[in-house]
């Protein structure tokens, strides 16, 4: 059995991520979620779908970006 590094539970079928050379075991993809996708520089909420990337800060949507005056050069890329 291994151990999620997020919630510490012990299950027999528990999966693991290589992201950046690095090893991390998870018991569900809501932990996976919660370490691993970036949070919107603006309403902080997890982004696990497309993303909008704008001077090198992540936001969950378009309307997030402007909020925070981010409307030009918007681009859309996979989080």
């Amino acid at each position: 059995m291994q151990t999620c590094e997020v919630c510490g539970n012990q299950y027999d079928k528990c999966f693991e991520v290589i992201s950046s050379g690095k090893r991390h075991v998870f018991d569900s993809f809501e932990c996976a979620i919660q370490a691993l996708a970036p949070s919107c520089s603006h309403c902080s909420c997890r982004i696990i779908g497309h993303g909008v990337e704008v001077a090198n800060r992540m936001f969950c949507c378009a309307h997030c970006a402007k909020q925070v005056g981010e409307s030009q050069g918007t681009k859309y890329r996979a989080a």
